[in-house]
């Protein structure tokens, strides 16, 4: 199909033609639009392999636990009071621990999307994007509204989880400049609305082209600047992408119509290729005509075992080696007066370069912050980002002590970037730690004993230890559930 539409494509660039006269030439059917809207409604929970499964029930159980924690934050509480204030009484869909509180479907995605990013600690794939937290509030909301008769059975909700997931993915294949961590607009806000709308409509059985309708109207509802990065705003990039997916897969259920080409490459029609220059899609194939499918088979996700951007994760381990040979391996906190100076070597990445962190939101995006906190503490934690650990008088006295390089080949990529650090002590000895690949990244993963133990701390800010535990299983066991009411009655 490809080189089909390659052939095709190929005159209609020479003539300039409009998305109408585009039709004479290349057939619905044909497009790179066409091929993803079939994928959807074509893709059976029998193209799961047992790999999928048992990655994406993780995802589940991580993007659950930090947005429980995530709702209390005081960015969730603002979200949600905006919610009740604008939108009251529409009692359909639960909202992550706000104990019975429920809103419409569309609202209940958005404020557990902002849960989930409220403090930066849902996973993070490659090339760079958050992909659960756009799609499992998306799928949890449009599940709660379906009628009792009518739940999605275990497997039918991973397979519109995963397939969220995957359209993700894909975009962000297409494009070269998106494997490197993002300068101009937050990918989750672009391609985590896209995955919503694939996710929801999927879950909705729509057509072959109510789903292409369904990614069309997504796109107009998407994108989001970096400047809003660091700021209590940037929830809502997820929390946007997960409401105005599920809503234009509702949209397209009920007729409305959108671009055909919405995802293909032509001369004169911009579409999803407005947001990535070097954007060259290619057709997806049939569901039945592969073995592996989805590409997380060939890659996993990395998790964040502190609440941070994922980048901060190379400074923080670099750092915690030095702090071990200062104090050894039991507990103890570095004193300032015995450093002398603080050399970071990072990626040239300027939205995470922050010298001196006025909020936790902006801690959070601070390569001197985390590397500080974990000099002193030996390690970075969910406290370490409050108001006390964050004005230490210790924490601002070492973070006057830093400075930054960026070595040519250290990549703003989180598939090849490194963390290096150097601590000058006053005595002039000089430590040195460096981190190639921190635990929780896609290429050394928490293991299953680490995630629980992420899962029930972030839970347990909300929920009792028994529910907790409930949780844990029925996930686990996500696919042998003859319908998902039993996960939906657990998540206050």
């Amino acid at each position: 199909m490809a080189s089909m539409l390659q052939k095709a494509i190929r005159p209609i660039r020479g003539l300039h033609k409009s998305a109408v006269e585009v039709s004479k030439y290349l057939a619905p059917e044909d497009t790179v639009t066409a091929s993803f809207g079939k994928f959807i409604s074509e893709v059976k929970p029998e193209h799961l392999s047992s790999v999928v499964l048992h990655r994406s029930k993780r995802m589940m159980l991580d993007s659950i636990g930090v947005g429980l924690l995530g709702s209390t934050t005081d960015v969730f509480r603002l979200a949600l009071q905006h919610a009740q204030l604008m939108y009251a009484h529409h009692d359909v869909s639960s909202v992550y621990g706000a104990g019975g509180t429920k809103l419409s479907p569309t609202l209940a995605a958005f404020v557990n999307g902002v849960a989930t990013h409220s403090m930066d600690f849902d996973d993070t794939w490659h090339p760079a994007t958050h992909p659960s937290g756009a799609v499992l509030p998306a799928v949890l909301a449009l599940s709660d509204m379906m009628p009792a008769h009518g739940k999605p059975s275990g497997l039918d909700f991973l397979l519109a989880f995963n397939v969220g997931i995957e359209i993700q993915g894909r975009l962000m294949r297409f494009s070269n400049e998106a494997q490197n961590i993002p300068k101009r607009f937050h990918p989750p806000s672009v391609v985590g609305t896209m995955g919503s709308a694939a996710a929801c409509a999927c879950l909705l059985s729509l057509t072959p082209s109510q789903c292409s309708h369904a990614l069309a109207i997504a796109v107009s509802l998407s994108g989001a600047p970096m400047a809003n990065a660091a700021t209590q705003s940037k929830p809502m990039h997820i929390g946007n992408a997960s409401r105005l997916g599920l809503e234009a897969a509702i949209l397209a259920s009920q007729g409305l119509e959108a671009s055909q080409l919405v995802l293909d490459t032509v001369e004169g029609i911009a579409g999803f290729s407005a947001f990535y220059k070097d954007y060259a899609p290619q057709a997806l194939e049939s569901p039945n005509d592969g073995d592996h499918i989805f590409l997380l088979e060939e890659q996993d996700v990395a998790f964040k075992r502190f609440p941070a951007h994922l980048g901060m994760h190379w400074v923080a381990d670099a750092m915690a080696s030095v702090h071990k040979h200062l104090v050894g391996w039991g507990p103890g906190t570095v004193s300032p007066a015995h450093i002398q100076s603080i050399l970071l070597r990072v990626p040239n990445s300027k939205y995470i370069n922050r010298p001196f962190p006025e909020s936790d939101h902006q801690a959070r995006h601070s390569f001197q912050f985390n590397a500080c906190s974990a000099l002193l503490d030996g390690e970075v934690t969910v406290q370490s980002f409050n108001h006390a650990a964050r004005t230490r008088p210790e924490l601002l006295q070492l973070l006057r002590r830093v400075r930054v390089e960026h070595p040519h080949d250290n990549q703003a990529n989180f598939n090849h970037m490194y963390g290096e650090v150097q601590v000058a002590l006053v005595g002039g000895d000089i430590l040195r730690g460096r981190c190639d690949t921190f635990y929780g990244h896609w290429r050394k993963p928490l293991t299953n004993d680490s995630l629980r133990k992420k899962f029930r701390n972030n839970a347990g800010a909300v929920l009792l230890p028994d529910k907790i535990e409930r949780l844990i299983q029925i996930v686990e066991e996500m696919d042998k559930l003859s319908d998902c009411s039993t996960l939906l009655s657990q998540l206050q």
